[in-house]
């Protein structure tokens, strides 16, 4: 029954992530009707194919590597609070971007693209840079609680750095605040062929190692009973969460609650092994940003919301909701 519940919500995902790409392809200026009319319309079909077809694939993409860090974050570390960001990851990237704007921002080589590519790169070193700072301080990876604090420690000095270059170099901030606040803005064909190729990866090696995740989630002690090698394990699924983290905050900026939200959505209607957790989490993170993104353009049109204040405010409210279900019936998130 598990099995045949699973593939419902699967195939279920699939289809609405379909149609909200179909949504997402013909949401803009000049409103979903464009789509049904690009053979009579070149400009129309440009607009579709160049700008909004990849933003919204990318979207999707973005959402998806989110949900599956999400997915292992919380089963690694055996917290249903943690996301992609907990070891750091996310200061990282604005440090990187915010010394990227600092060097660059005024120079004459600063052009459009240049930047472009540049941001994208420093953001990326940024998270795995951080990530890789925290296993230094926790001393590997055969410690959980020592992995948590050291990314909280990191979080914060990285953080209260790129805030510093911020408030030395005020004309950085402006810059900052896309990045910042997420944005599926930049994204192109060539931003979702990386994101595609990242995704491929770690759903393969998280696929895999599916049953290392299983047996954390019955205790240190019992998994390592089991016969598993923790620390080499631990340390790929690490690098599988800084390998999607990294990518998806590279291409959009920070986006939050959704490598948090996706796996809690799809634990509330399913309970299954995590090489099934980690596809429908994944499946779940795409459906929410690609819906997100899809809303924060069409909300104040033709200007457009923040998509990470949508998903802050609507993953926020979500979880504060799951939080009062649960206390008022007794337990815990």
């Amino acid at each position: 029954m598990t099995t045949y519940k699973v593939s419902t919500i699967g195939i279920v995902l699939l289809l609405l992530s379909i149609v909200l790409l179909f949504i997402g392809a013909g949401v803009g200026s000049t409103g979903l009707e464009s789509v049904f009319h690009l053979h009579q319309d070149p400009v129309a079909l440009q607009i579709v194919m160049d700008i909004r077809a990849p933003r919204a694939s990318g979207a999707w993409l973005a959402g998806a590597l989110l949900g599956l860090a999400g997915a292992v974050a919380q089963g690694l570390f055996r917290n249903p609070l943690a996301d992609p960001y907990l070891l750091g990851s996310a200061s990282g990237a604005s440090l990187g971007v915010a010394v990227v704007l600092a060097l660059l921002g005024t120079t004459p080589f600063a052009t459009g693209w240049f930047i472009r590519l540049g941001l994208t790169s420093a953001a990326f070193a940024g998270a795995v840079g951080a990530v890789l700072l925290t296993l230094l301080l926790a001393r590997g990876v055969g410690h959980t609680l020592r992995l948590l604090l050291a990314g909280v420690v990191v979080g914060v000095v990285l953080g209260a750095l790129g805030q510093l270059i911020m408030m030395m170099q005020p004309e950085v901030m402006l810059s900052m605040q896309a990045f910042v606040l997420g944005s599926t803005s930049f994204v192109g064909w060539a931003a979702c062929a990386v994101m595609g190729g990242a995704w491929l990866v770690c759903s393969l090696v998280a696929w895999a190692l599916s049953p290392v995740l299983d047996g954390l989630s019955l205790g240190e002690a019992t998994a390592a009973s089991l016969g598993l090698p923790l620390p080499g394990l631990r340390a790929v699924l690490i690098a599988v969460l800084a390998l999607a983290t990294g990518t998806a905050v590279a291409q959009t900026g920070l986006i939050a609650f959704v490598g948090l939200a996706a796996p809690h959505l799809v634990r509330s209607v399913v309970k299954t092994t995590h090489r099934h957790f980690i596809f429908l989490s994944s499946l779940m993170g795409g459906v929410l940003l690609l819906a997100a993104d899809t809303l924060a353009r069409w909300l104040i049109a033709p200007q457009e919301l923040p998509v990470g204040v949508l998903t802050a405010v609507l993953g926020g409210g979500y979880l504060l909701w799951l939080m009062h279900r649960r206390t008022s019936r007794g337990g815990v998130l």
